[in-house]
């Protein structure tokens, strides 16, 4: 079994960031209950309000690309769309040293 992590970076638009934050909150709860998924955390910066990180966690690779075609992705991204500062950030993580 692999253990695949990922972090992911969210960054709202000023005076977008109870809908990004609300949108993303649903989906964390829907992740966490896929096949695949280890541990999904979510967290937003306490230096920059708006800028929204999850932590996940994923059996094998499969699991995120499955995790990424679920209907709460898609629809996390339409809830967004036009409130995001910046394209998401995903970052798959391989171990160092």
């Amino acid at each position: 079994m692999t253990d695949l992590r990922v972090v992911a970076t969210i960054v709202a638009t000023p005076g977008s960031e109870e809908l990004v934050r609300s949108a993303l909150v649903d989906m964390a709860a829907a992740s966490r209950q896929e096949e695949g998924c280890g541990s999904y955390e979510f967290f937003e910066s306490s230096f920059a309000p708006g800028t929204l990180v999850t932590i996940e966690s994923w059996t094998t690779a499969e699991a995120l690309d499955a995790h990424m075609q679920t209907p709460h992705i898609a629809a996390a991204l339409a809830a967004t769309d036009g409130h995001l500062a910046e394209p998401p950030g995903i970052h798959p993580l391989s171990p160092v040293g």
